[in-house]
């Protein structure tokens, strides 16, 4: 007899005893109707799961639940199918690496791998990082900031005497020697037997550009079939290092040189520059060569310094010619006669000379007794009208250069500050036309504001200014406060017509201020009034004096000097750049409109390349970035199609410093093959008195930058 479900259900119902779970319950429970996620169960014989714990019954205790006891399964007809037994549970802890299903087991063993594979990258990554300081600091290796493997191969690969392409193609020089056995090796360097062997002298000539000499000698004991992906071990023995520097005489050869200046020079300079475009070299002669009365002083010791730049195979001397100087006593009474003795001697030579017009004062010169000032005449109308200077926001005149606010005012005798720079550089054009026409002089730079540069005098020593200080403003004077009012009125707003009184003072930092830090004045609708005012100024004095300098010089090469104000560059409002005129923050690019209108006078950028030590520190508190300044302006320049030569004037004996300037003047990676117009180097004191320290780094400097080789018997 088939028992009815309803009925079977009401009996189930009845007959359950007191405190025993109900089947009803029970079966909302069952595994079989649907396994529960997160709770564990014990299945029974006929297959139903069983909660380990109940719900909390009436009489319990005072904690509320009970364990259960037995539960009594619902009877079971004769006939009736038995329900099908639950999914087994994923098996999790010790218990999952027991058992599982091969696709589960994969994917353990791969998530496994993973995190292996994280692990053994970190690995790595921090050998490369070791490695590549290493080389930085040891090996003399011009590594970019960010290198990798790639690069670090490549420039193994080129110091093994391999050529590697930019395209990755590489493959060894067709032209290279035969290598011979290397020379036996004590303590670590390399003793060289005879200078004048020509076997020895052919096989240094061949390495002494772009090659560590220890890296060569790794090299000489590899055969043929290396490969540059095996060249990691040539940097295993790289204990050359010779700190001493070789005594030498004048004389331009290698053979001169003594083993360690021939092996120094091969170490500073990596990479092969051969081949490369022939960038002119020149150096600055000493500024104390005239005197206050324009009169030469030591003609013979002039001459002993162009014989050693010569020795050097330099192109040309840089000449600065002190408006303080040939204008000093008397408006419009030009000397010349101490710098036309000196261009006399340098044409003896054959060099060329780069001319530089200084409008600005100097400070001490030679022995310390020769003090370089604007002209006498225009001392004495500072004693009346003190405002013909810039101006800080206390008062303080900076008597280095003349303020443009008078560049357009009659207050020097009769003449503009416009006119007066016009003048003279039309006397020297009359003064000197024929060395012009004969070739002699090659370029004029014009001085176009402190220190020559295009800036404001906004970090004068003078006033206690120290490095990373911001600087100041310098508006303050009667003439400029006069523009910036008619500029405020034009614009509807006459209270803007006033300096930042937040701006701090010349050795603040940004965050000090109220006006440089992040989301300070300086975005604000004022700041952006005065800071497109303070620097439009700097721009109108470059166009009028520029223009008035092609009118004069009728086709000459003009130069303008840019400054490297790279303290806060990492900043959001970039502060000594604004200080000094350049309206550069990091919302804005404020050198391509002055590239703009340097553009439209044809002149060439002279930009000043600074050494590996003014790099980004790791807690460099003046958030510094000399590469980055760098970059943004020669790209700048090369974006609106100016030329651009370089400038350094750091010790001669820094072999970092060169490799950097040879980078920077002949970039190895760019697909447009820029190069510098030519390099000036301004060294003090001068070259003569440093001929024992440096003659061999110079010599293999300027070969580099001809596109040269050394040879035997060159200098």
């Amino acid at each position: 007899m088939r028992v009815a479900p309803f009925d079977l259900l009401l009996t189930a119902v009845i007959e359950r005893p007191r405190g025993k779970m109900d089947p009803l319950r029970s079966r909302s429970n069952c595994s079989w109707k649907e396994p529960t996620p997160r709770r564990s169960a014990a299945a029974c014989g006929c297959g139903h799961a069983v909660a380990r714990r109940s719900r909390p019954q009436i009489g319990a205790g005072a904690g509320g639940w009970k364990r259960p006891r037995a539960m009594k399964h619902p009877p079971q007809r004769d006939g009736e199918p038995s329900p099908s037994p639950p999914p087994q549970r994923r098996p999790r802890g010790f218990a999952s690496t027991a058992g599982g299903s091969p696709r589960r087991r994969g994917e353990r063993e791969r998530e496994r791998e993973k995190e292996r594979t994280k692990l053994r990258e970190r690995h790595r990554r921090a050998i490369t990082s070791r490695m590549l300081a290493g080389l930085r600091q040891h090996g003399n290796f011009p590594l970019p900031a960010r290198a990798d493997m790639n690069d670090v191969l490549a420039a193994l690969a080129r110091a093994a005497g391999w050529t590697v392409q930019p395209d990755g193609t590489t493959f060894r020089s067709s032209n290279q020697p035969l290598l011979p056995p290397p020379p036996p090796q004590l303590h670590g360097v390399f003793q060289v037997a005879s200078v004048e062997t020509p076997a020895l002298i052919n096989t240094l000539s061949s390495y002494v550009i772009g090659t560590p000499l220890d890296s060569q000698a790794s090299a000489l004991q590899t055969d043929d079939s290396l490969s540059p992906s095996s060249l990691d071990s040539v940097v295993a023995d790289r204990s050359i290092k010779t700190e001493n520097y070789g005594n030498s005489s004048s004389v331009s050869s290698l053979n001169c040189m003594d083993n360690d200046q021939l092996m120094r020079s091969a170490v500073l300079f990596p990479g092969d520059y051969t081949k490369t475009p022939y960038i002119p070299v020149y150096a600055s002669l000493p500024m104390g060569i005239i005197n206050s009365h324009c009169q030469l002083v030591d003609p013979e010791s002039v001459r002993a310094e162009l014989r050693h730049l010569k020795s050097l195979n330099v192109d040309g001397v840089v000449v600065d010619c002190w408006w303080g100087i040939v204008e000093a006593w008397t408006p419009r009474k030009y000397e010349w006669s101490g710098y036309r003795d000196l261009f006399g001697i340098i044409k003896e030579f054959k060099l060329k000379v780069q001319v530089v017009l200084s409008f600005h004062g100097s400070g001490e010169i030679g022995s310390g007794d020769v003090l370089i000032s604007l002209p006498k005449w225009i001392m004495e109308i500072a004693k009346e009208n003190q405002d013909i200077f810039f101006t800080d926001r206390e008062g303080r005149r900076n008597t280095e250069c003349l303020s443009w606010g008078i560049d357009k005012e009659r207050v020097l005798r009769g003449r503009t500050g416009i006119e007066v720079y016009f003048d003279f550089m039309r006397s020297f054009h009359m003064e000197f036309r024929n060395l012009s026409e004969e070739g002699l002089v090659s370029s004029i730079e014009i001085g176009l504001g402190a220190s020559g540069e295009l800036r404001y005098p906004s970090c004068p020593d003078t006033m206690g200014w120290k490095y990373p200080g911001i600087g100041e403003f310098q508006c303050y004077d009667r003439y400029m406060q006069k523009h910036l009012r008619q500029s405020a009125l034009s614009r509807g707003h006459l209270f803007w017509a006033r300096g930042p009184d937040n701006a701090g003072y010349y050795n603040s930092r940004p965050h000090e201020t109220g006006f440089f830090c992040d989301g300070g004045d300086y975005d604000s609708y004022y700041g952006r009034f005065f800071l497109n005012w303070y620097s439009g100024v700097l721009m109108d004095h470059v166009d009028h004096v520029l223009s008035l300098a092609s009118l004069a010089f009728d086709g000459a090469e003009i130069v303008v000097k840019v400054p490297s104000i790279y303290w806060w560059y990492r900043t959001a409002s970039h502060a000594a750049e604004l200080t000094a005129g350049f309206y550069n923050p990091t919302n804005r690019d404020g050198y391509s409109p002055v590239f703009r209108m340097l553009k439209k006078h044809s002149v060439i950028l002279k930009l000043v390349c600074y050494g590996p030590e003014f790099t980004i520190q790791e807690n460099d508190e003046a958030f510094a970035d000399p590469e980055g300044l760098t970059w943004q302006v020669m790209n700048a320049a090369w974006d609106h199609g100016l030329s651009l030569c370089v400038e350094s004037a750091l010790p001669c004996h820094n072999g970092e410093m060169y490799s950097q300037i040879l980078d920077t003047a002949k970039p190895r990676n760019d697909p447009d093959r820029h190069h510098a117009a030519f390099f000036a180097y301004r060294q003090q004191p001068p070259f003569l008195l440093q001929r024992e320290v440096c003659f061999s780094e110079l010599c293999t400097f300027v070969k580099c930058m001809h596109g040269e080789a050394p040879h035997n018997g060159e200098g």
